[in-house]
């Protein structure tokens, strides 16, 4: 298992937090449903991931932010009229 306080590892798995909760607002009422949907399943998926981290994960960091980007693009923000899109790396 890789050390946590690594700035690296640490950075990786807080980009893939944010990835995870940041996702377009909807654009109408109408939209929020299933907005809320992709939004809980990416919220599931991250709070599995924080808490193998927390407990220790014998796979490690690494592993746990592979995971956590697979179940991410299982769960995209789609499906429902938004406004913009969220920001990356490369609009920061």
């Amino acid at each position: 298992m890789r050390d946590l306080t690594q700035p690296h590892d640490v950075r990786d798995l807080l980009a893939a937090v944010l990835e995870a909760l940041e996702i377009p607002h909807p654009a109408t009422l109408g939209d929020s449903e299933q907005h809320a949907r992709v939004l809980a399943d990416r919220v599931m998926h991250t709070v599995i991931a924080l808490r193998s981290t927390l407990d220790g994960n014998p796979l490690g960091i690494e592993w746990t932010v592979a995971y956590l980007r697979e179940r991410l693009a299982e769960h995209p923000p789609t499906g429902y009229r938004h406004y913009g899109t969220p920001r990356t790396e490369a609009t920061q």
